[in-house]
């Protein structure tokens, strides 16, 4: 679970899954919300409609910062015991489609890039099948991962040696899927006893001895792993698809007796998907459709105020309990105080909500309003508020509570190489007197035992493994762009970060002008400038924390990568299996500083498939059906000497 500062109040959250608008949250608190939804969503307990997910609060974090490293993030699924691992293949989200028109949009970006290949686009075959609404998981045959947050998971093959058969055809080793529980069975033998599916996929995943009717249902065969390319499909091309989208999809949503919420398309060409790629956060060659909708009228009880980490303060309305698409909404985002003055939001008003995708809600329209509720003070530190277009702003930026915690938090999590510095811990941390990143690092084992950030027989031990963990930090190998990242410059996400310093070295980008940064393409002039002045009100702290020392890769610059010259230089990569002279992760970052391209997947474009111990059929069969080379780890560290 994410670590909530200013949305850490049950009716604050409900407030802002009410709204349907997220123009009214803060940065903190819109990035929050959506940690909060992805959350409960993935622990069975959804929150909002998907399409409220995706079209209201995804989309005002898009806008606000079309580069934030969340919107590169897979949402992570529920945590599970055991040491993580490196998965196997990257498990991406999917791009996501509420009407026929992006469908459409998707198909014709399809065609460009036949067209680039030189493909007729009328021979090109999709692909559509259900979207599984179950718990993913990869199997590469010899174990059964998470997907945790899509790098890395935990195992649980447990489930397999508890009697969990594989669906379709019962192969193992067929990659990623879901866990999913037979709907039919579901409802005669479960509903009485779980609020939905989810909760109860999550139930037969766990760690400890198993209830009965988690084994009564495995038992049964009615929970099951189900691969992805073993779903029965439709199978056309693109002009069919359209002539026929309604008729396919409601086919597709009934070809399982499993719950689905949504059409996975996909183009089946691995020349397209190699071509296409994809992002940090998604395959391009592939898209989910999603249509159910559900709305209510719903009553607003109050307008919370929440302040993120820019002093943004949003506002979050809080609802009377209201189901929708089996989940109890009770807070929808304002999206901004412009809107909650301008449509009349406050105690009483009567709204539209809309729950569309069984996950987020949303403020669809205000019904009959009321005298709006509008903070004259940050709910954090009590300071006056400002106005700026139709955002308030808390001003007191070194004070603030919620401002300094969130950004201390967001450093910690961007990091993403230790533990322990979520929410709880900073805030007692805050408290203690801790109010900046570079002071954290200067903490003493006395002054941790002293915060009481634990029960007094745990508390040195909570101690040593936070030193431990800032140790950590520190060692354990991380991108520069990461790291800068870290400090949350505006307009500045993590793939901002990367091309800046393909470009520049890291230290040199505080002399950079806005001229210097506009001729990198991605930056228009209003970024540039903003990122300028960012960078001149982040130095200081930048340059202690930086000369703490911490082990950071370099990012190639361009000029280099192009005279760059090396075994491997220009070719594609493919790792599978679990490496023994280091992690797989780090081999792939070293083969990218050689000029390589590393793919997840096997095609006819792979150079070399390098193969560690317990490696899968999957790769090795593809790998011989394209004529790849395959060689050992062994084989591939001598190639570079």
């Amino acid at each position: 679970m994410p670590n909530w500062k200013s949305l850490a109040n049950p009716e604050r959250i409900v407030e802002i899954a009410k709204q349907t608008q997220a123009s009214g949250l803060s940065d903190d608190e819109l990035l929050e919300f959506l940690q909060v939804c992805n959350a409960l969503y993935r622990s069975g307990e959804p929150l909002i409609s998907d399409e409220a997910y995706d079209s209201i609060f995804l989309a005002e974090l898009q806008k606000r910062n079309p580069n934030h490293p969340f919107l590169n993030t897979v949402e992570p699924e529920k945590a599970f015991a055991g040491k993580t691992v490196t998965l196997p293949q990257r498990m991406l989200s999917t791009e996501k489609a509420y009407t026929k028109s992006s469908i459409e949009k998707w198909l014709s970006n399809i065609e460009k890039a036949a067209q680039e290949l030189e493909i007729d686009p009328e021979t090109l075959v999709f692909r559509a099948t259900p979207k599984l609404d179950g718990f993913a998981a990869y199997d590469d045959g010899q174990v059964l991962y998470t997907r945790g947050d899509g790098r890395k998971g935990t195992d649980i093959s447990r489930v397999f040696e508890r009697g969990m058969i594989v669906g379709g055809s019962g192969k193992r080793g067929l990659g990623a899927g879901e866990i999913v529980v037979n709907q039919s069975y579901f409802n005669a033998h479960l509903a009485d006893t779980f609020e939905n599916a989810r909760n109860f996929q999550a139930s037969v995943i766990k760690e400890k001895e198993l209830e009965q009717h988690a084994l009564e249902a495995i038992q049964n065969q009615a929970a099951v792993f189900y691969p992805f390319c073993e779903l029965p499909d439709w199978q056309g091309p693109s002009a069919e698809l359209i002539s026929d989208f309604e008729a396919i999809v409601a086919n597709v949503h009934t070809v399982v007796d499993y719950d689905v919420d949504g059409v996975i398309f996909e183009v089946t060409d691995e020349r397209f998907k190699q071509h296409l790629g994809a992002t940090r956060h998604h395959h391009r060659w592939q898209i989910a459709y999603k249509s159910n909708a559900e709305t209510a009228h719903v009553k607003v009880l109050r307008v919370t105020p929440q302040t993120s980490r820019s002093g943004r303060v949003n506002p979050v309305a809080e609802l009377e309990p209201t189901r929708l698409s089996g989940a109890m909404i009770s807070r929808a985002t304002a999206h901004h105080y412009g809107m909650v003055k301008e449509q009349g939001i406050g105690e009483g008003t009567l709204i539209e909500l809309t729950r569309s995708g069984m996950v987020i809600p949303k403020i669809e329209r205000v019904i009959t309003p009321q005298p709006p509720q509008i903070p004259e003070f940050c709910p954090s530190c009590g300071s006056t508020l400002v106005w700026d277009c139709d955002y308030l702003y808390c001003l007191n930026t070194s004070q603030c509570p919620a401002q300094i915690e969130n950004t201390i938090e967001h450093f910690f999590r961007t990091l993403a190489n230790n533990d322990g510095f979520g929410e709880k811990t900073i805030k007692k941390l805050h408290v203690s007197g801790i109010n900046s990143v570079y002071a954290i690092y200067q903490l003493t084992l006395e002054q941790l035992v002293n915060a009481k950030l634990g029960s007094k027989d745990k508390v040195h031990i909570l101690a040593k493994n936070l030193l431990n963990q800032l140790q950590r930090s520190r060692t354990e190998a991380i991108e520069d762009w990461r790291f800068l990242g870290a400090f949350g410059i505006y307009r500045m996400g993590l793939g901002n970060c990367e091309r800046l310093l393909q470009h520049h070295r890291l230290l040199n980008i505080f002399a950079l002008t806005i001229d210097d940064i506009i001729l990198i393409e991605g930056f228009a002039e209003k970024t540039a400038s903003a990122v300028v002045e960012c960078l001149a009100l982040i130095k200081d702290d930048f340059l202690k924390i930086y000369q703490l020392g911490f082990n950071l890769i370099q990012t190639p610059l361009i000029t280099e990568q192009k005279e760059k010259s090396s075994p491997i230089a220009g070719k594609t990569l493919v790792f599978t299996g679990t490496m023994v002279h280091g992690k797989r992760d780090d081999m792939t970052k070293e083969a990218k500083r050689l000029g390589a391209k590393v793919a997840s997947s096997v095609t006819g474009k792979t150079d070399l498939l390098v193969t560690g111990s317990e490696v899968g059929v999957t790769k090795i069969s593809a790998a011989r059906e394209n004529g790849v080379t395959v060689i050992s780890e062994e084989e591939y560290l001598a190639l570079l000497g």
